[in-house]
């Protein structure tokens, strides 16, 4: 069982008067390697568990692949110092990821650290399509399917979550960590392997551009967040066609492209 929670000793104050020491929990924060084919490509600070739907969803929301049929196999290892895992990856992406030089280490939701160029941060796919349509009142109820996925969340108050949701505003899947990139990259990860990729993606954070970049990488039409949005998020997302919502609260949000993809 992977451990994700710890206790320690704190002291809180209220009205600026101490109280006695007690236990509290909090969440375990680990540094995670993804190594393609013997080669450290990346250093993230994220929850440790869901990390196989973790490197198949950065694999494709960073373009190193294109489908999830050239991962060839996905092994966790526990180290020492945090956790490894191997990616073993197509000979022919592999040469591609080699040209790409980057190697990053990335603090906790940390986005573009490393990136040796202006020109690799924003690597998107060919325009969205427009394929769905959804009706607002079916996702009233939406912003309670984050705090569903948050088990680390309710006991530390630490994690963010990405839920994926039908077109109907049925849950399907939701993924917590405590970087929002790696939540969301767990989350595409889990749907890249399934046969029906209809729905809409809520996350529990602001809508920034990396966030936008990686669901248009895969495909999704819509983004609910449950923040603000970017200027960058907002340019972006109107270059590849996705319908952004930022400030969502189930009855109200604010639309900043897209809106033909939602009926009132």
């Amino acid at each position: 069982m992977v451990l994700t929670t710890q206790t320690v000793n704190v002291n809180k104050f209220n009205d600026h008067i101490f109280k006695p020491t007690q236990l509290d929990m909090i969440a375990i924060e680990k540094p995670v390697a993804l190594i393609y084919n013997g080669i450290s490509h990346v250093v993230m600070m994220a929850t440790p568990k869901d990390l196989a739907h973790f490197a198949l969803g950065f694999s494709l929301t960073e373009r190193i692949i294109d489908n999830p049929n050239e991962i060839y196999g996905i092994d966790i290892e526990e180290t020492p110092k945090g956790i490894e895992v191997h990616i073993e990856l197509s000979s022919r992406r592999f040469m591609q990821l080699k040209a790409q030089r980057r190697n990053l280490t990335g603090r906790t939701g940390c986005g573009i650290c490393g990136t040796e160029q202006i020109d690799q941060v924003c690597k998107l796919s060919a325009n969205l399509p427009t394929t769905t349509q959804i009706m607002l009142q079916h996702f009233v109820d939406a912003p309670n399917n984050l705090k569903r996925v948050q088990v680390v969340g309710e006991q530390t108050g630490c994690t963010h979550a990405a839920v994926w949701l039908s077109t109907q505003g049925q849950f399907i899947a939701g993924f917590e960590d405590i970087g929002r990139h790696v939540a969301l990259d767990k989350l595409l990860g889990y749907r890249a392997k399934q046969h029906d990729q209809q729905g809409i993606i809520l996350v529990s954070s602001r809508a920034s551009y990396e966030m936008v970049q990686k669901v248009a990488n895969c495909g999704v039409e819509i983004l609910f967040a449950v923040s603000a949005a970017t200027s960058m998020a907002v340019e972006m997302a109107e270059q590849c066609n996705l319908t952004l919502v930022g400030f969502f609260r189930g009855e109200k949000g604010v639309v900043y492209s897209g809106k033909h993809r939602l009926i009132d």
